[in-house]
């Protein structure tokens, strides 16, 4: 009796903490308002710095790579934290979280990613989207949900831009930000988003908009080795996801460094308060950049230290010279003191 009393004891409390657990994890919020969005974006933010290499898309190819082991390590639904542009849209897609952070040192890269935002909300689908991107007319208006990647792309104009195309699509993109959402864009922040935008005008989308990269359409038919491709633009659920996520304000760019005095901790406490968990951190290679004076590489750990992790949170990081993509757990990291 008394075995059978203590048993049923243990359920209980099993069944309290997971339901403890539940409600943790719903504290996060469903949808963020434009002011709560701009809000969190300014007080988050560090005041930014530099980078040596132009990075306006991602260079790594064999990001996809690890995606089979990143999805059956990392649970869906947690929060993600992630650094430069198009990238993490492809993680996002992937991991479904809650909420994403993206902290990149570059003011730039927070304003790319809200040009971003601007062109999936207005783009019904990834053809308009595209389109819009590059400033390429569409040769065919029909729109088919099962074409791939390469018939995405190859229904675009092929040669230059229009121009005409392109001065619309940059007021909408401002209007998109500014009347729309109510953003107070500085007149300096609207010369950035215009040229970023002019180099995916300029460029196409055979073009390398990054030091040591490749081309935006191959690197959207990438795979993960086995013939899957994951890519945000692989399907209309992939696309969809992350534009929901747009129009909810759930992807929220911060600038900052990840060795800086704020904007790692101010997205660990966001998290912490809500019962959330970071679930995956892509990190790219940045850590080769703080790993000295060793005085840097130990204000990093401390704010890594901070973030609310479990045995699942994994780093996704890329290592040069023909490593490439690869998964770290967090939680052995932090507690071996980095």
């Amino acid at each position: 009796m008394a075995v059978r009393v203590r048993l049923i004891g243990l359920i209980l409390v099993m069944f309290a903490l997971l339901g403890s657990s539940i409600r943790a994890a719903d504290t996060l919020p469903a949808t963020l308002t434009d002011a709560e969005f701009w809000k969190t974006i300014e007080t988050f933010s560090e005041s930014g710095g530099r980078f040596d290499f132009e990075m306006y898309m991602s260079n790594e190819v064999t990001f996809q790579n690890i995606i089979p082991d990143l999805v059956a390590r990392v649970p869906l639904g947690t929060a993600y934290i992630g650094v430069a542009p198009e990238q993490n849209f492809t993680y996002i897609t992937t991991l479904r979280p809650k909420i994403a952070f993206i902290v990149d040192i570059r003011r730039e890269n927070m304003l790319e990613m809200l040009m971003y935002k601007a062109l999936f909300e207005m783009s019904a689908n990834r053809p308009e989207f595209v389109s819009r991107l590059f400033s390429r007319r569409l040769v065919s208006a029909q729109s088919d949900p099962q074409a791939s990647v390469e018939r995405v792309f190859g229904n675009l104009n092929s040669g230059r831009g229009d121009t005409q195309f392109y001065a619309q699509n940059v007021q909408a993109i401002k209007d998109r930000l500014q009347k729309t959402h109510g953003f107070p864009l500085t007149a300096e922040d609207l010369r950035t988003i215009e040229y970023i935008y002019s180099l995916f005008f300029r460029g196409g989308p055979d073009a390398s908009l990054t030091t040591y990269g490749t081309s935006y359409r191959q690197l959207m038919s990438q795979t993960d080795g086995r013939r899957k491709n994951w890519n945000f633009l692989a399907s209309e659920a992939n696309f969809n996801f992350v534009k929901q996520m747009h129009q909810k304000n759930l992807i929220i760019p911060i600038v900052g460094d990840f060795a800086g005095p704020k904007a790692i901790r101010a997205v660990a406490k966001y998290l912490t308060d809500r019962g959330a968990v970071v679930g995956a951190f892509y990190v790219s290679n940045v850590e080769e950049y703080i790993g000295s004076p060793r005085a840097v590489w130990s204000a990093y750990c401390r704010n890594i230290a901070t973030l609310p992790i479990n045995a699942a949170s994994t780093f996704i990081r890329f290592g040069r010279g023909g490593r490439g993509s690869f998964l770290n757990p967090m939680q052995p990291f932090i507690k071996g003191g980095c």
